[in-house]
């Protein structure tokens, strides 16, 4: 993690601890390119109290209530994937041929793919849920390291090796081809099956713009994240266990009044 000069300390931007364990040097990986913010305090702070009043099961009060506690700008890592797919698939699809038997019938097939720009989250502190919920960025609009001001914002560095990342990143382009080979299952789908073989696998690095902001709401702190690109947010929200449980006295009401209902119909 690097340097916040506005705290002038070493400060978690995830959890805002001032305590740091001492760790062996290790290599650390530069990025080839950085993305720089587009969505400034303000506007990451109004997505953060809009959020909060979306969503049904949310507590009425959690927008009025909820005091936020830290709001720190960060460069997040991410391996960015290309690769091409020769991919054959198996399908069987209800839309049967004039005189066949049954009510399924199978197809196959190859497909071709190419991909570029399949993003990887490398964060040590994000988990990969969170970093694929920020997606997606405009990479067109990424410029080399040295052009950007990193000096006000803190850089975490990359703790997911390209080792671990490449499984991740081959999952992804297989979810990719599976849709893209059910476009050619007429009907209804199912059983679908995929082979990808990836040519040409190759990566860069490039730090996206997230803000990482914590909300206290009824002495429990959240965390929530901003696409500092898009404003696309994600981030964690407290139940109101009232509603859910109303909700099920509503359920369970209905059930009983239509259990009363088909009972007096069979002994009509």
């Amino acid at each position: 993690m690097s340097y916040d000069a506005s705290a002038k300390t070493l400060r978690c931007p995830f959890c805002g601890s001032e305590r740091m364990d001492q760790q062996q040097d290790a290599r650390v990986l530069s990025a080839d390119d950085v993305v720089a913010f587009a969505v400034d305090r303000s506007a990451a702070t109004s997505l953060l109290r809009k959020w909060l009043g979306a969503g049904f099961w949310r507590p009425g009060d959690l927008a009025t209530s909820s005091v936020v506690t830290k709001m720190t700008p960060v460069f997040v890592p991410y391996w960015v994937f290309q690769a091409r797919t020769w991919t054959y698939w198996t399908a069987d699809t209800n839309a049967t041929p004039a005189g066949a038997r049954g009510d399924w019938f199978p197809l196959f097939g190859e497909h071709r793919g190419s991909y570029a720009g399949l993003l990887i989250g490398a964060s040590g502190a994000l988990t990969p849920a969170e970093t694929d919920g920020l997606c997606p960025f405009d990479l067109c609009a990424a410029q080399p390291y040295e052009s950007v001001d990193t000096e006000n914002v803190v850089v975490e560095q990359f703790r997911v090796q390209r080792k671990y990342a490449r499984p991740a990143a081959h999952q992804a382009l297989e979810n990719l081809e599976r849709a893209a080979c059910q476009k050619y299952v007429p009907g209804r789908c199912r059983n679908l099956k995929v082979n990808a073989k990836l040519e040409g696998l190759s990566s860069t690095t490039v730090l996206l713009p997230v803000w990482i902001m914590a909300y206290r709401y009824q002495d429990q702190v959240y965390r929530f994240l901003v696409n500092g690109q898009t404003g696309r947010a994600t981030g964690q929200a407290p139940i109101s266990w009232r509603k859910v449980i109303a909700a099920i006295a509503v359920v369970v009401l209905l059930a009983f009044v239509l259990f009363l209902i088909l009972l007096g119909m069979a002994t009509v």
